[in-house]
This record gives structure tokens, sequence and C-alpha cells, in this order.
């Protein structure tokens, strides 16, 4: 970022997130002003930076949205209510808010001038394919209300800049870790429900056979990744992938993460692998992700020993 450009106003939906506070961070270290839209329903009090400005909405609040959209140069619009099983749970509830909250956040910044929204997406909209890694020409499979609500979202996305001409891009995330992500709760990744099971003593609960696959992406390349796409070139609707580009099995992040494990029923809609091409958000972005499964847990792990 330019010294002229630095003191630029950005708005982060879901700022108090997992993602979104560790992308505000990164924000405000490069000099920009951020403004942070919350609910607080998943996200925490405790992960928002002091030098945000909040406005506590509901995504969905268009008079909300209104005012923190006046003046933003750009929208990174991370909010949602994620995870597969409670969006099964509750479909009506995560689609009010992953796909009308999308809707409702591209027409505040269509309105009012914004000049460019990034949307945080899901690699969960591939769904089972044939093949792997899952390249972004593949056509979309989702096999969940999560995964629908979020291809929703993008297809919004793309939209909005085929109709008003507005800067747009998705960014398909692939099974995001790392500092700050939940533990509690029906928002818990395997990872997170690894940490927070070992830290209880208990055997780490594994679905199905343990040999279903994911592409496990570091939270700080996925900050990385935002941070590019503010200003890159090609700002045209496309999606791009996300993930680290390498998968490793259940069973081995229980390895990883060390000790018991006990079997359960495996999930339903739930995909049975992923696995990223990222060539095109390298070409498109510039990004290369950093940060192995194996670094990530270590440091991860390193964190709960009491120093």
């Amino acid at each position: 970022m330019s010294p002229a450009e630095a003191g630029r106003l950005v708005l982060v939906t879901g700022g108090a997130g997992f993602i979104g506070s560790n992308l505000v961070d990164a924000l405000i270290e490069r000099g920009c002003r951020v403004r942070v839209v919350d609910n607080f329903s998943t996200g925490r009090r405790e992960n928002l930076n002091p030098r945000a400005e909040l406005i506590e909405a509901e995504v969905q609040d268009t008079a909300a949205l209104a005012r923190a959209m006046s003046g933003v140069d750009c929208v990174f619009h991370v909010a949602a209510l994620p995870r597969i099983p409670l969006s099964i749970a509750h479909p009506m509830e995560t689609h009010m808010a992953n796909a009308v909250g999308t809707l409702s956040a591209l027409i505040a910044a269509r309105d009012s001038g914004v000049r460019r929204f990034v949307f945080s997406g899901s690699s969960s909209v591939y769904g089972a394919q044939e093949r792997m890694p899952l390249v972004e020409t593949m056509t979309p499979n989702p096999l969940n209300p999560y995964a629908l609500q979020k291809y929703m979202g993008e297809q919004y996305t793309r939209m909005f800049h085929r109709l008003y001409g507005m800067e747009t891009l998705t960014l398909r995330y692939f099974n995001v870790y790392g500092p700050r992500m939940t533990t509690e709760g029906a928002y818990t990744t395997v990872i997170a429900a690894f940490l927070k099971t070992r830290r209880m003593g208990r055997p780490l609960e594994i679905h199905g056979d343990g040999e279903q696959t994911r592409d496990f992406t570091h939270v700080s390349d996925v900050v990385a990744a935002n941070l590019l796409a503010m200003d890159c070139e090609a700002a045209d609707g496309r999606a791009l992938n996300v993930g680290y580009g390498r998968n490793v099995s259940v069973n081995r992040i229980a390895a990883l993460i060390g000790g018991p494990t006990v079997r359960a029923e495996a999930r339903k809609g739930d995909m049975r692998d992923t696995l990223a091409d990222t060539s095109a958000a390298r070409a498109t972005l510039g990004w290369i992700p950093r940060i192995s499964v194996e670094q990530g847990i270590a440091d991860l792990l390193k964190a709960e020993v009491p120093a």
C-alpha cells in the first residue's frame, strides 16, 4: 500500500469473528481506518481491535449497513453463520445471515458508491466432484444449505459486477484454522474440536473412517489473500480458491494433535475430500500460502502450553 492510500476507510463485516478480527488487525497495521459491523452472534468482543470503529448490528439491517458504508473504499464481507451441521439444523436462520445478509451488504455497498467488494466464500460450494484438485472452472455442486447459501452469495457478488459495474471478488476459503478460531458450539472446525477435547483430557472423536481429507489453510494466509484482493487488477466478479494446496486426512490431524481417539458416525452433507488448485489466486493476486498444517498445529499447541 502506498503512503497516499494509507488511511483510507475499509469495512469488515463480522470483524469480531475468527477470520474477520485477524483481518481487521492486519488492515490497521497497514494504516487503514477500519469500521466493523458485527452482532456478536459468533464474534467475540475481546477479538475486536480497539482502534476499529464498531457498528453493532445484524448484517441484514439495511439502515445500519447504509451508515456503515458511508465513505468506505473497500468492503470485506466476512460475516456469516458458518458450519454445515448448523445449516442443516437451522436452514432458514443461516439463509437469512448468509444469503440475504450478503445481498443486503452488496446493495448497501452499491448505493454508497463503494469501490470494491471482497466476499468470503467457501470451498463447500464444490460439493462432490469426480477429480482433485478443485479448480474454479468446475460446476459447483452444493451438498448442504451452508454450501448453497455461500454459492448464492458468490453468484450475487458476480452479478453486481455485471449489472452495476462494482469491482467484486469471491475468495473461496478452504478449511481455515488458527488463532481465535471458535471452539464452542456448532461453529467448530475439526482442529478446534480436537484441541478442545485434548485440553479436557478426553479422546478425539473421529467421524467415519477418518480418511476424509481437507485442505487446511492458516488464517494468516487467508488474511494475506484478502489484503492482496483489495487492490488487484482483476475484480470482475470471479471466484478464487484460497487453500494451502495440499490435503491431509482427519486421522493425520488427530495424530498431529496427539492423544487417544474414538470413532463416531459419519456426518451427513459433508464433502469426502477437498484440495485447492491455487494457480488462479497465484496469477490474479500474486498470493502464495506460507504455513503448512504441521507448522500451524505445532504453533497452536505451543500457544496452549503455559510459559
